[in-house]
């Protein structure tokens, strides 16, 4: 007779699962488990000591951030050199596009003979030989960019290259070291465009030649227009014509001087004497009276001469009375005055100012024509500082553009140095990327086939419990009494092991 058990106490009476349950599922699956198990392991052999023994990786280091010692081609004559620069996240991207660039990557199949390989897309092609070459060049660009690996370490300017292959270990040294070779000509092709320096030399040619030109014309100049500095001609000119015309206005007053100064001579002269007297004496008329009455004596003897001979009325009678009667009158008039004697002489005053007349004419003169050559001076002087000017101007003209062709000519003198400088460091191989650390060929595997098949046996045994388990799980079947009471929620009054035959 069955005894109903309740459900708690069935799942009470359950056993705690023991290590043999954990571990039943191998030991009931355990064929699956062992092929499991052994085709894991042989693959894990296979690709350790088939793959993994004969993966050879080689890898470069790039810094970006390395500068020359040319500076940058500008326009200016003195270009600056940039030292310490940063270098942004995107610059790092720019330079490992610029490592996987498809003409590098071609140029790298070609050399190392990766494009000699048998390609699947020579199926769609036709028996053109210069189509399967491209197409076999174009396959292993294509590999050769999935394979090749750069990437940029952290807080650094450094780009890691790494590339792997199997088969001979020098392949990936061979593809690294073309990568590096062709990055660096490519940066240099792409910092200095190509014919710069027959630019600069040309330029420097034409501009030596103008120069030449234009120290011609001005020697020319020089000698067709019979002065050498103009401008320093005009200034000394000015400075002449300024004088001239201070000495003019010099002249001018001294001249209305003159002229006055003569009208005040001539005035004065006029009312100066020319002679004034010196000496005065005041003297009594005794040499007068003894002159008439020697005279009345005389003329008395002569009117009794007279009268001896002739009559009282005779003419000559009467004559000799009057004389007597005159000189008569004379004597009687002399002893009633004084006569005086006066001395004159020439006028100092009226000398002086007839000299100053005489030399202020002179003066006067002098100073007119003084004053006429000077007027005819700064006319001159005048018509030479425009002569001059015009002159002056030609020759600046002639300056700037001498001056103009000497700066364009050592500008561009610099800059073809420059550029032989920076040709001398392109063939050096010297830009502003370095390859730090250069590829070499490995002598290791990449990868240890020893670790590889221990890891592979791991992994063996690993797949294979999980297979077993994977197996024991999609199995229906209940295995356990404990399996039938938790999942029909009936009793299980008694359990058979199987028993092996």
């Amino acid at each position: 007779m069955n005894k109903i058990v309740p459900r708690s106490r069935v799942q009470e009476a359950a056993p705690p699962p023991t290590i043999r349950d954990l571990l039943a599922p191998l030991f009931r699956h355990k064929g699956i488990a062992f092929f499991t198990f052994t085709g894991v392991l042989a693959l894990s052999l296979f690709v350790a000591w088939f793959w993994a023994a004969r993966y050879y990786v080689s890898q470069m280091q790039v810094v970006v951030n390395q500068v020359r010692s040319d500076p940058t081609i500008s326009s200016a004559q003195n270009a600056s050199v940039t030292s310490n620069r940063q270098i942004t996240p995107d610059q790092i991207s720019s330079e490992i596009a610029l490592i996987k660039g498809q003409d590098i990557l071609r140029n790298v199949a070609q050399t190392c003979g990766l494009a000699n390989r048998w390609s699947t897309s020579e199926l769609l092609l036709s028996n053109d030989p210069s189509r399967i070459k491209s197409a076999r060049i174009e396959d292993a660009a294509g590999k050769l960019a999935k394979g090749v690996k750069a990437e940029a370490e952290k807080v650094s300017e450094v780009i890691t290259v790494k590339y792997g292959a199997m088969g001979d270990p020098n392949l990936p040294a061979c593809v690294l070291q073309n990568i590096g070779k062709l990055y660096v000509e490519k940066h240099l092709q792409l910092r200095r465009p190509e014919g710069s320096s027959n630019f600069f030399a040309e330029q420097t040619e034409r501009y030596h030649q103008q120069l030449m030109e234009a120290e011609n014309r001005l020697a020319e100049f020089s000698k067709t227009e019979g002065v050498a500095a103009p401008d320093l001609l005009r200034t000394n000119a000015a400075q002449q014509l300024t004088n001239s015309i201070a000495s003019l206005h010099l002249a001018e007053q001294q001249i209305a001087g003159d002229v006055q100064r003569l009208q005040a001579d001539e005035a004065q002269l006029q009312k100066t004497p020319e002679r004034v007297t010196t000496q005065q004496s005041a003297n009594a008329a005794n040499l007068l009276m003894q002159n008439l009455q020697a005279s009345l004596l005389a003329s008395q003897l002569k009117r009794a001469q007279l009268a001896v001979k002739y009559d009282a009325s005779f003419p000559l009678v009467r004559e000799a009375d009057e004389e007597i009667e005159k000189t008569q009158a004379a004597i009687d008039n002399a002893k009633k005055m004084n006569y005086g004697n006066e001395t004159t002489d020439l006028n100092p005053t009226h000398q002086l100012l007839l000299q100053d007349i005489a030399k202020t004419k002179l003066d006067l003169a002098t100073q007119r024509a003084s004053a006429a050559a000077t007027q005819k001076s700064i006319n001159s002087l005048r018509l030479q500082m425009v002569d001059w000017d015009g002159k002056s101007v030609k020759q600046a003209e002639l300056l700037r553009e001498q001056k103009a062709d000497e700066a364009n000519y050592l500008l561009y003198l610099g800059k073809r140095e420059q550029e032989r400088t920076s040709d001398a460091l392109d063939k050096n191989q010297i830009a502003d990327v370095a390859i730090a650390v250069p590829p070499v060929p490995s002598s290791l595997p990449a990868f240890n086939p020893f670790l590889v098949s221990l890891g592979g046996l791991l992994f063996a045994i690993l797949a294979a419990i999980a297979a077993a388990f994977v197996a024991d799980w999609m199995d229906p079947s209940f295995r356990t009494p404990a399996e039938i009471m938790s999942t029909l929620q009936i009793p299980v009054l008694a359990s058979v092991p199987k028993q092996l035959a």
